[in-house]
């Protein structure tokens, strides 16, 4: 039995196909209300603040993915994303499941260094605190050594369907929806995204081959890098749409973070598009040789196609 906590986004529906495609094990969905993916799912109904609901859930579990997610607000963040994460721990060691923790790079510094495996955590701001509170603690679960643990790290989504991320907002649904794409801070800055589907792979990858555990893994992106002016023209190209865009400055966002919810929760992470964002995610390459990644071509020609045929 392979467990999905979180079940409903982007990345946990890709994932339940992944694993379904290369696994023929039971497969159960667990979130307040869990849809099925696959025919064959099994579906499970719990609240991962509660832990007597989280632990019902997650029995007779082999495998446990923490794929939980909760909207861009700080103060939801910080009140309910540690207790989730405990509770799905607890759970985990008392089925004696593995226990794969997708995570993202909050906890990162700002700036240009190249990320791997072993970039200290230097969180910016408050929701990157909480991510470094959360990975500590996935950390201090593996160091203890009660269950196999692994953390699954991704730099900044982009991608099909339901995919939440600050470069689908700003360029891919606005060109979707015939608008001018905004680019947050700078355009001439490189940037490392994830094509969602890649992430979810990547985490079945990792959480079904055993020697994964007890380490921290960057999922595979592209490491062709461009810089938002190349990802707009390229998107703009498989739209068929004008390469014209707007920058919006540093100054404006955090103006504008006074009066608007959404801006307000970027305020902490414009620091990122300031400088290079350099994700290195080589060792991940080099376990899992024929783990193909979608280029950035490859990506944005596959969510035009679904935006023509939905049209």
């Amino acid at each position: 039995m392979q467990t999905i906590l979180g079940a409903n986004g982007q990345i946990a529906v890709e994932l339940a196909r992944e694993l379904r495609r290369t696994s023929d094990t039971e497969l159960r969905l667990v979130s307040r209300n869990p849809r099925k993916v696959n025919e064959t799912d099994a579906l499970a109904r719990a609240d991962l603040l509660d832990a007597e609901q989280t632990r019902i859930a997650v029995e007779g579990s082999d495998i446990v993915y923490f794929t939980a997610g909760l909207p861009a607000n700080t103060e939801l963040w910080e009140r309910q994303f540690p207790s989730m994460l405990r509770n799905a721990l607890d759970a985990a060691r008392a089925a004696g499941a593995k226990f794969a923790y997708f995570d993202n790079t909050y906890m990162y510094p700002q700036d240009d260094r190249l990320q791997d495996e072993r970039t200290p955590f230097e969180p910016v701001g408050r929701k990157g605190v909480v991510r470094a509170r959360m990975a500590t603690m996935v950390l201090e679960e593996m160091a203890r050594g009660d269950i196999p643990v692994l953390v699954a790290r991704a730099p900044e989504f982009y991608g099909p369907g339901r995919t939440q991320g600050f470069t689908n907002a700003l360029v891919i649904d606005r060109l979707q929806a015939g608008k001018k794409p905004l680019v947050p801070v700078r355009d001439d800055r490189l940037r490392t995204l994830i094509w969602t589907p890649d992430a979810s792979r990547g985490l079945a990858a990792l959480g079904n081959a055993p020697d994964a555990y007890g380490q921290t893994w960057h999922l595979p992106a592209d490491d062709e890098r461009p810089t938002y002016r190349e990802f707009v023209e390229m998107a703009a190209e498989a739209f068929d749409r004008e390469p014209s865009y707007r920058v919006i400055p540093k100054w404006v966002l955090t103006a504008a973070g006074a009066v608007n919810a959404q801006a307000k929760e970027i305020r902490e992470l414009l620091p990122r598009y300031a400088s290079d964002n350099l994700f290195d995610s080589s060792k991940f390459k080099s376990r899992f040789p024929g783990f193909e990644v979608t280029t950035y071509r490859e990506g944005l020609g596959i969510i035009a196609d679904e935006a023509r045929a939905r049209s």
